[in-house]
């Protein structure tokens, strides 16, 4: 049964964490689970390289028309990192316990956090993708 949304947001989100999977998985990285959710929170992507896991938000920003205008300049000023406020943080660190826990990952197993920002030009059917390493919970 397809996907029924509910706003153009979600929608955009879905585009963007798809976009997202793709890149990881171009960037060699396997694609564990995703969408994990919990009363608490939402892990967007779970992925593994090199034996170790990655907990990635994806935020997906939507700019029509003027997505080749984006320049890296554009890029490094944009601060998605900004938008991980405290309470977020939190609910994603309860979130991830959760999920170690009930999937049964070893203590010693590494893990780290990342965002990846997905800049869309749905018009013209582009993206480029930022990727923000190892977030501090």
């Amino acid at each position: 049964m397809p996907k029924i949304f509910t706003s153009k947001s979600q929608k955009i989100g879905e585009i963007g964490e798809n976009i997202a999977k793709k890149f990881l998985v171009k960037h060699g990285f396997s694609i564990v689970d995703r969408n994990y959710t919990r009363k608490w929170g939402e892990i967007d992507i779970v992925a593994e390289k090199n034996n170790k896991l990655y907990f990635v938000e994806v935020k997906s920003i939507s700019r029509p028309n003027n997505l080749n205008v984006i320049t890296q300049k554009t890029l490094d000023q944009y601060h998605p990192e900004d938008n991980m406020h405290p309470w977020k943080l939190k609910r994603l660190a309860r979130t991830i316990q959760t999920y170690l826990l009930s999937k049964k990952v070893p203590e010693e197993k590494e893990w780290q956090v990342n965002l990846l920002v997905v800049f869309l030009d749905l018009e013209n059917k582009k993206a480029k993708v930022k990727l923000v390493s190892d977030i501090i919970l």
